[in-house]
């Protein structure tokens, strides 16, 4: 499993907040989603678990199962859960899915590793 989150700390994340302006600021979302998966992490039998933080995160969340894929993109001045949702089934190369896709590798390409010495869900 892998999950691409924002760095909690970062300038990106703080903009995100500012136009948010909702009583759970993101960077805590992120440090109990992180908190979450170091308790996944820990208990995990198997390695495969890994995070990467993202510098390109703040306006779109995407949780992929193979050849379905759930996108909400984020709107200004919304959080998540007040956004659209879109299911997407990958039916053709190159479609929808597969743009979205290459986009969150992409962005996975570039993210640097939540946990220290941890590579491809090996900590």
């Amino acid at each position: 499993m892998r999950f691409l989150v924002g760095d909690p700390d970062s300038d990106l994340t703080r903009a995100r907040e500012a136009e948010e302006d909702v009583a759970l600021p993101l960077s805590t979302r992120i440090r109990v989603t992180l908190g979450e998966l170091d308790k996944i992490r820990a208990q995990s039998a198997q390695p495969g678990v890994d995070a990467r933080f993202s510098d390109g995160h703040a306006y779109l969340s995407v949780f992929r199962f193979d050849d379905d894929m759930i996108v909400t993109p984020l709107l200004t001045h919304q959080v998540g859960h007040d956004a659209p949702t879109l299911h997407l089934r990958r039916h053709q190369n190159d479609g929808l899915f597969d743009r979205f896709a290459s986009h969150v590798e992409e962005l996975w390409t570039r993210g640097t590793p939540v946990w220290e010495g941890a590579h491809d869900g090996q900590a």
